[in-house]
């Protein structure tokens, strides 16, 4: 993967940055610690340029963001219930518990969508229930650059200066993001497992 991510960022320069800053989000196994490091390397190298590397990440992360947002939004909080009445089970939900995740992002969404901006995995997953609970735009846009500007600086810095190092993050980062995957298919067959049936009885 280091690879191909290296050739698109030095054909493309911030545009190649951006787009796979895009695709990272909407798949989020492609690992934006490879692309905004590797960017950083290219800073360091003098290849590229701080400010436009940050803001060329940063946009295409919102935008990528976006994509699962807009589907939580077209399929909409009301639209829910059926589908937890009929697959409650297997999404291991009940409707209480969509009501309390509705609650939790009508007061705390600001907070839930920058802070989830720093978790593998969730960083990109939190964008649909975003848009499932209805919240605004401008919000979830500012929360959202906000904190992946964050992110961005940590992982350029990280590039800059671990220099040509960084570039062997695919070698370790990938047997992390298979735990992180493993761990959630572990939680959800345990929360499977240990599913009680309220309406029985």
């Amino acid at each position: 993967m280091t690879d191909w991510v290296v050739e698109l960022i030095d054909a493309g320069g911030y545009w190649g940055i951006a787009l796979l800053m895009v695709l990272e989000n909407v798949f989020p196994p492609l690992p934006s610690e490879l692309i905004m490091g590797i960017g950083g390397i290219r800073v360091g190298q003098g290849r590229m340029e701080m400010i436009p590397l940050l803001v060329a990440g940063t946009i295409g992360t919102t935008i990528g963001n976006f994509f699962w947002y807009l589907i939580g939004l077209k399929l909409g909080f009301e639209r829910l219930k059926p589908l937890i009445d009929r697959h409650g089970r297997w999404l291991t939900m009940r409707w209480r518990n969509v009501e309390w995740l509705d609650r939790c992002f009508e007061r705390h969404g600001d907070k839930i969508v920058f802070l989830f901006r720093f978790m593998p995995a969730f960083r990109t997953i939190v964008s649909l229930p975003a848009g499932l609970f209805r919240m605004g735009y401008i919000r979830f846009t500012l929360w959202t650059m906000g904190g992946a500007l964050i992110w961005n600086i940590l992982l350029v810095a990280g590039g800059y200066y671990l220099g040509a190092r960084f570039e062997r993050i695919d070698d370790w980062l990938g047997p992390i993001t298979n735990v992180c995957i493993a761990a959630i298919a572990v939680g959800y067959v345990w929360r499977l497992v240990r599913w009680k049936d309220e309406s029985a009885g």
